[in-house]
């Protein structure tokens, strides 16, 4: 089909074709116009484009920024409350030392007769601070932060309390002790 369709586009143009050859010496003039342009040559120094070559680091240094961002460490949920709620950082610092400091005292006061009171108090403490952490995963995960602020806040306050009533119960069992003795020396 496609021979046919060659055949009579052949036959179509038949006499149209150039076959004549070109005049004498045609290759001779051809040449020597071709050899007088070589001396002459101009070249165009291209210009050093540092476009593309910078837009191609410019993008690379974006992904990678991206790519940082998206897979690199993820910031602490201390730190990520703390951008949520600067003041955190200052009430939980006062409170924590506070705390700490009241748990020294208690662990020093620790004595046979308080070693059970100490201990559940310990345990205690350390449900709490749980609790706190949770409250923290709630802040950053977007809960309402004036509550959340507010219970973390009486978090700290009932560790406190916890710390001040147990204080006061092993004073009060050092002073049993101290009264039963001395009348038992009497």
């Amino acid at each position: 089909m496609k021979k046919d369709n060659l055949d009579h586009l052949f036959e179509r143009l038949h006499g149209e074709f150039d076959v004549e050859e070109p005049q004498g010496g045609h290759q001779e003039r051809f040449l020597e116009k071709l050899n007088q342009g070589q001396g002459t040559i101009a070249l165009h120094k291209k210009k050093t484009s540092w476009w593309k070559p910078l837009s191609i680091a410019a993008s690379i240094a974006l992904v990678a920024l991206i790519g940082y961002q998206a897979f690199g460490p993820q910031p602490s949920i201390k730190q990520q409350v703390v951008e949520i709620a600067p003041e955190v950082s200052q009430t939980e610092f006062y409170f924590a030392n506070l705390i700490e400091e009241q748990v020294e005292e208690m662990k020093e006061e620790k004595t046979p007769e308080t070693a059970q009171l100490v201990d559940d108090t310990l345990a205690q403490l350390a449900k709490l601070d749980k609790d706190y952490q949770s409250l923290e995963q709630d802040l950053v995960d977007g809960g309402d932060s004036k509550i959340i602020l507010s219970a973390m806040i009486t978090n700290f306050q009932t560790r406190i309390d916890l710390l001040k009533e147990v204080l006061s119960q092993i004073e009060n069992i050092k002073n049993l002790k101290t009264q039963n003795d001395e009348s038992f020396t009497i």
